[in-house]
């Protein structure tokens, strides 16, 4: 609980639990704000200017509204004349909004070798596409050992490869970038891939 730094020492603050014990503070309200002056702001937002709380209560009760402190900190501390129920409705709905959108980024990764064969070549652009399609990004790592660093423009005519023939799913969010023995290349999901069965794909063993 936070306190006035007047010699009232009132709350700033009430503190109320939501769901998993977390404590939040709320502003003070109506007969909760016990400062002597007062700066109004209508519920337009206009300023109406200094008053005494008691005429400030007054004129929010005339206008069937709640008297909120918006502003504690300041001299004198500043309300605003609101519906404080459906103030508080509407953040919730919007808080409860931004929860729904918020989309959890998971990124997978999928390993090459300069020297990788055709048939595993294609195991994993089949690992990548499938990822892509689940709405995942892929960090596509190209490893080089010893003297593979010699040559690192193979690694990346790999990488250019699979995305040549994956260009359809995804798109590159980070170009190939050569970062000690590791090339990576990142890929976001296109916007308008194709939507296929890829049923036959569901048995790949994940990459050890």
């Amino acid at each position: 609980m936070m306190c006035c730094p007047c010699s009232c020492r009132h709350p700033l603050y009430t503190d109320r639990k939501v769901p998993g014990g977390t404590l939040i503070a709320e502003p003070r309200v109506n007969e909760r704000i016990r400062v002597p002056r007062v700066r109004l702001i209508a519920p337009d937002g206009a300023q109406i200017g200094e008053k005494d709380i008691d005429e400030a209560r007054w004129l929010a009760a005339q206008l069937g509204l709640d008297l909120v402190e918006v502003a504690p900190d300041a001299r004198p501390p500043v309300v605003r004349m609101m519906d404080y129920g459906k103030f508080k409705y509407d953040q919730s709905v919007k808080a409860r909004e931004a929860r729904k959108n918020q989309t959890r980024t998971v990124i997978k990764e999928v390993q090459f070798r300069p020297k990788i064969g055709t048939s595993d070549f294609d195991v994993k652009r089949k690992r990548v596409v499938k990822f892509l399609i689940q709405g995942d990004k892929v960090k596509c790592t190209m490893r080089f050992r010893g003297r593979e660093m010699a040559h690192p423009e193979l690694g990346r005519d790999i990488l250019k490869r699979l995305y040549d023939e994956v260009a359809d799913y995804g798109e590159i969010e980070t170009m190939p970038k050569l970062e000690g023995r590791n090339m990576t290349m990142v890929l976001i999901p296109a916007r308008n891939a194709p939507i296929e069965d890829f049923e036959n794909e569901a048995d790949i063993a994940d990459e050890e």
